[in-house]
């Protein structure tokens, strides 16, 4: 079997929702989905079958200051208002389809990092619920964002140890991947001096996630090498943006937003035949 991987970004992640709104168009049949981050968050849009539905949503609300604005800090400690992101946005603003979802006959992972056990637990779509905690977990990066509460256990970002789970989808038995990244061809994370922040100030409370916070460029760099090393052996296919994505990690800009979205909805079509004959 064949899945398909997304890497997070935050508003990068439009290039993943381009690219997912072709696979529905070129009717491209995936069972397996796992992300973590803004790319399991578009994913959940391809799985219910709402083709639009992410670019829709950041042209209707990137202005809004619920939706992103350091304000928020102050008010929710958290960069975005999260339950007008996770809450009146899919259940009153923009309607997620919640039946399509649940009738998807596939598998759809997201990874919510465990601040305590210093690990990546995966949630399958019977673990969603109407409040979306899991989403909420999967994307909520330290220092910006609060930790979520999911059972008994507390989790930030799932991208902060696993950034492309492409050796989750492995382990789950599939042979071949589709991964789909926010960076360009040749990119490198260095060293983050945020990081170098937050880990001093998580090391005494969450010693595990400040050391995977300072370890985040070497995590990143080696799962990139592990992409490459997988496509030049034909097991995978990977999707990277053609136009520049120097832009930061919440954008603004509809226009520079737009232009990501179109290029991953391009990279595909143009891209079709050699698609589907993978898959």
């Amino acid at each position: 079997m064949t899945g398909l991987v997304l890497e997070g970004g935050a508003f990068r992640g439009l290039f993943t929702a381009g690219v997912l709104d072709a696979l529905i168009d070129i009717e491209a049949e995936i069972k397996y989905i796992v992300g973590v981050s803004a790319g399991v968050t578009n994913g959940y849009s391809f799985v219910s079958k709402q083709r639009g539905r992410n670019l829709e949503i950041m042209n209707r609300f990137i202005d809004n200051k619920r939706y992103i604005g350091y304000g928020n800090l102050i008010k929710f400690r958290s960069l975005m208002d999260m339950d007008f992101v996770f809450d009146e946005i899919p259940n009153k603003l923009c309607p997620f389809d919640y039946k399509s979802f649940n009738e998807f006959d596939g598998k759809v992972l997201a990874g919510g990092f465990n601040i305590e056990t210093g690990k990546v637990d995966y949630f399958d779509q019977d673990s969603l619920d109407e409040k979306n905690l899991i989403l909420r977990a999967s994307c909520s990066i330290p220092m910006l964002f609060p930790f979520v509460k999911i059972k008994d256990s507390y989790y930030a970002d799932g991208g902060l140890l696993d950034p492309i789970p492409v050796a989750k989808s492995i382990s789950d038995g599939n042979d071949k991947n589709i991964i789909i990244l926010t960076r360009n061809y040749g990119y490198r994370k260095k060293e983050s001096k945020t990081n170098n922040i937050a880990y001093k100030v998580y090391k005494k409370k969450y010693p595990k996630l400040a050391n995977v916070l300072k370890n985040r460029y070497i995590i990143y760099n080696k799962q990139l090498d592990y992409c490459k090393e997988l496509e030049d052996k034909g097991q995978a296919l990977v999707i990277r943006p053609t136009v520049d994505m120097n832009i930061g990690r919440f954008e603004r800009d509809r226009l520079r937003l737009k232009e990501i979205y179109d290029n991953g909805y391009d990279e595909i079509i143009k891209n079709k035949d050699k698609i589907i004959n993978f898959l």
